[in-house]
């Protein structure tokens, strides 16, 4: 992605994480030191001062005095200089005053941060719904608790050993070699966008045939050539978007109308005005820091085949 024209959301996470590395001390060590900062989420959104130029690092001091008694357990890892960035929920219901809560989504689509922080707080966020999600041992039922500095959790029964989970989706721009790609509209879609095909990849499964089940059961389309693009974490909860560019012969679409109220073949020129405004219908692409809008852009440059 080194020539890509556009910024890709959350994908520039540079913190050096030791996850391997960490011990009992790791924590106290990373609170202790003088330029450590920590990212503040309150259901689901991020505390941040500094106005409409938002910044969402406090210190040790300022997110404790937030916290209360509940401990700050996550450390996400360190910048190159050796500052340590950490991670805590908190109920948001007395925000200080010149603070105000942000979604990350509209973090990243307005790029209001630097592409570090924005990663870091995807991390973040990935991190602390995970933790809440394994608060509880899947064999046996006990609590558990967080380890390492918030990198993996024990129960506290059975002694089991989780780490954080990753759930992969494959995302697709399906092509026909001469100039055509699939796009579709999921009904919760703003008015006018169209995307990229995608879905979960399932067990036992490899990326490839993702793709090319993904396609099948979204457009009727069967896939021949599949070639990885990029990837992009999507902290919403905790998946990794993998972009693949799929070839596969033009031929009628029957989409699925249980997942997609619509699918259809676009030709460049289309795909061009789409991510540029001006198609003559008003239709869009996907905002340029999702991955899909890297996928069309590079259809419409014409770089699409190996």
């Amino acid at each position: 992605m080194s020539d890509a024209p556009i910024r890709l959301g959350y994908a520039a996470n540079a913190l050096r994480r030791d996850g391997e590395l960490r011990t009992d001390t790791s924590l106290g060590q990373a609170l202790g030191h003088p330029q450590a900062r920590v990212y503040l989420a309150a259901r689901g959104q991020w505390l941040c001062g500094g106005g409409e130029a938002p910044d969402p690092g406090f210190s040790v001091a300022e997110a404790q005095a937030l916290l209360g008694s509940s401990p700050i357990e996550i450390l996400l890892g360190h910048e190159e200089a050796g500052a340590p960035r950490l991670v805590a929920g908190i109920d948001g219901s007395d925000l200080p005053e010149g603070t105000a809560l942000w979604d990350l989504r509209t973090l990243g689509m307005r790029e209001l941060l630097s592409p570090e922080v924005e990663g870091d707080l995807a991390q973040g966020a990935h991190l602390l719904n995970w933790h809440d999600s394994a608060r509880f041992c899947g064999r046996c039922g006990a609590p558990t608790v967080s380890e390492a500095a918030g990198f993996r959790r024990r129960c506290t029964a059975c002694g089991h050993v989780v780490f954080p989970r990753t759930d992969p989706v494959s995302i697709m721009l399906v092509h026909d070699g001469e100039g055509r790609c699939v796009l579709g509209r999921q009904p919760h879609f703003a008015p006018g966008m169209w995307s990229c095909l995608a879905g979960f990849v399932e067990a036992g499964e490899t990326l490839e045939d993702a793709v090319r089940r993904e396609t099948l059961e979204e457009a009727g389309l069967v896939v021949e050539a599949v070639r990885y693009h990029s990837s992009q974490p999507w902290p919403f909860p905790g998946s990794l978007m993998i972009g693949c560019m799929a070839k596969a012969p033009q031929s009628p679409i029957t989409f699925d109308a249980t997942e997609l109220e619509a699918c259809r073949w676009f030709d460049r020129t289309e795909v061009q005005a789409m991510l540029e405004h001006r198609h003559p219908d008003g239709l869009v692409a996907p905002a340029r820091f999702t991955i899909a809008h890297h996928l069309l852009a590079a259809f419409a440059s014409g770089r699409e085949l190996p």
